[in-house]
């Protein structure tokens, strides 16, 4: 609301060389336009503001509240200003070609817009106007704008959380896999109690082998001291 503000205020400062007079006040409805519509749908469309909060907007006047006076109405929902439907601003007491349906209007008159608002088409129904009905950037519905982009935010969100738990996960089960191969290259089993050996038949026979071995190595070397009998002392001269 503070950036429409704004560009109103520039709008206005504008110079008007090369327009129309009834050009150079096209971005004071079309703000104008924007700016209500973007209170209006975020309150009953949507539901994000507090009552209180559009109240604040009605008495401050920071919205149309005429203009939303209509949208509640059947058949005046998309109207781009309360100007295009006062039918003494226009010849022949009629109101203006922006609320014609373009169904209605010939070829001619298909690209047609109000002088005033610069509206191409505010009339209700399917096909009878353009989405945008002023063609630029003040005709875009800021709100839907608003949630469409924090719709995306909270998706991208979503999946960035399930590609960590993902993360997660897989490094969890390559930790569980590298602690089973080490247990099973190793094939030491499980921690011995005290007094009691846990280790595999493979490494229980390995280890009797080599105490054996020890015990038979030192037995020969007993029977080669016994047979060679004590050792004599050199003299010293």
């Amino acid at each position: 609301l503070d950036a429409l503000e704004n560009e109103m205020r520039d709008k206005v400062k504008e110079s008007n060389a090369g327009k129309r007079n009834s050009e150079s006040i096209w971005p004071v409805h079309q703000i104008n336009w924007q700016r209500t519509r973007y209170v209006y749908d975020m309150y009953y469309t949507y539901q994000r503001i507090t009552k209180q909060v559009y109240q604040f907007c009605l008495s401050n006047k920071i919205v149309d509240a005429a203009l939303i006076a209509k949208w509640k109405k059947p058949g005046y929902e998309r109207l781009c200003s309360t100007y295009v439907i006062n039918s003494s601003n226009y010849k022949f007491g009629t109101t203006s070609i922006c609320r014609v349906p373009w169904r209605d209007r010939n070829p001619t008159q298909r690209n047609a817009q109000d002088p005033t608002t610069g509206c191409l088409g505010c009339a209700s129904g399917k096909g009878a106007g353009p989405k945008n009905i002023f063609g630029n950037k003040y005709g875009q519905n800021l709100a839907a704008v608003q949630m469409a982009r924090e719709l995306r935010m909270l998706q991208q969100k979503k999946k960035e959380e399930e590609a960590t738990t993902k993360r997660d996960q897989d490094e969890s089960d390559s930790d569980s896999d590298s602690d089973s191969d080490d247990d099973s290259d190793d094939d030491y089993g499980p921690k011995p109690t005290a007094g009691v050996w846990a280790g595999s038949e493979k490494l229980q026979k390995e280890s009797e082998a080599m105490a054996n071995g020890d015990e038979e190595d030192d037995d020969e070397d007993d029977d080669d001291d016994r047979r060679e009998g004590p050792t004599k002392r050199p003299r010293i001269s």
